[in-house]
């Protein structure tokens, strides 16, 4: 006759054996697997030390020009080689970590990152034809780290405390507009070797 009674159902009802300690490694390191996906480590460590170096150069070119015409020139070529080089080092770092750049959290992060630099494009115009270039350092430090912070929501949490440093940087530049040069020294020269020697530490090159 089947044992229809009380000890069944409490033999039914009995607490499943703990897990192994293999088994809970391997979902452990599955769990840490998937985490690591959802995160764009590729933002560039020495390629963003190399961008700080060049910002150094651009902003001792840049104090020296009397007309507004040629300090701007300076800059915008400084943001051509400066993209330049982080475009090509955060290739680089994707291809050798396999995580692509136009899918998954690297495209996240570049629609994220891209609209502050698109707007910063627009206002550096804008500004600058109606005679208010003082205004531009703070602007584009400001909008730089929007867009780095923002981007960062799918990177690691030192790429958005780079971020918030340039914000930081922008606001003094818009308060101290006279100290421009050094602003921008300080953010895309200090800042981006500061930083680009932590992730590269911390998260390879």
């Amino acid at each position: 006759m089947p044992d229809h009674g009380p000890h069944r159902l409490r033999r039914l009802r009995a607490p499943a054996r703990p897990m192994p300690h293999t088994a809970m490694e391997d979902i452990r390191f599955i769990r840490e697997t998937m985490e690591r996906s959802s995160w764009f480590t590729a933002v560039p460590g020495w390629g963003g030390v190399a961008m700080g170096a060049t910002a150094l150069v651009a902003a001792w070119l840049a104090s020296r020009q009397q007309l507004p015409s040629n300090w701007i020139a300076v800059w915008l070529g400084e943001a051509v080689l400066g993209g330049s080089i982080a475009l090509v080092a955060t290739q680089r770092k994707a291809q050798s970590a396999g995580a692509p750049l136009t899918s998954g959290p690297g495209g996240k992060f570049a629609w994220t990152f891209l609209p502050p630099i698109i707007a910063g494009a627009i206002l550096t115009a804008a500004l600058y034809f109606s005679g208010r270039p003082s205004l531009l350092p703070g602007m584009w430090l400001l909008l730089y780290g929007t867009g780095v912070l923002t981007g960062g929501a799918f990177s690691v949490a030192i790429v958005r405390l780079m971020g918030l440093s340039f914000m930081v940087a922008g606001v003094g530049a818009l308060l101290l507009p006279a100290w421009g040069d050094a602003f921008l020294a300080f953010g895309f020269g200090v800042l981006h070797i500061l930083f680009g020697i932590l992730i590269a530490r911390r998260y390879g090159g």
